[in-house]
């Protein structure tokens, strides 16, 4: 979590001095993209919520994205995690939507992606997806790798969208 914090840090300040709102959908980031935005003093501020949402039954009940609306979006895509970003930011109401698909590890996903594989996503007045691949079996060390570059994605888009 240390290392975490300073760019969620950075990541509030920006959220902060822009009276702009974050949500978060994360998967197998397992909470910590999250968990790093709330342990920044003041984060009622700009943190409205977020969900761990690791099966489908998590994606439908809790952002309300239907089986339909995943046609010709393949899972553990960019495409994918840009549908969680902009599902948590319709759902909750925010400026700022954060989404996170991937497999951790030790072994990689039933889709055929190996461990350490990643795409990420940031939805509001820019948009951004990424691929991360750490070739990496560590499922800890990944985590906190997708958690990091999606806060970075963040701060990021927040330093370059335009002042509303």
């Amino acid at each position: 979590m240390r290392t975490l914090l300073p760019i969620a840090g950075r990541a509030a300040a920006l959220l902060k001095a822009r009276g702009e709102t974050v949500a978060v959908a994360e998967s197998s980031a397992g909470g910590l993209v999250s968990a790093a935005l709330l342990a920044v003093p003041g984060a009622s501020a700009y943190f409205q919520g977020g969900v761990v949402v690791y099966t489908r039954a998590a994606r439908e009940r809790l952002l309300g994205i239907p089986a339909a609306a995943l046609d010709g979006v393949p899972p553990s895509s960019e495409p994918y995690a840009a549908l969680l970003a902009r599902g948590v930011r319709e759902r909750l109401g925010t400026t700022w939507g954060l989404g996170e698909t991937g497999a951790a590890g030790p072994t990689g996903n039933r889709y055929g992606h190996a461990a350490g594989h990643a795409c990420l996503a940031v939805a509001g007045p820019v948009e951004r997806a990424l691929t991360l691949e750490t070739a990496s079996p560590d499922r800890e060390a990944n985590m906190r790798e997708f958690a990091a570059t999606l806060l970075r994605m963040l701060v990021e888009a927040l330093e370059t969208a335009p002042q509303k």
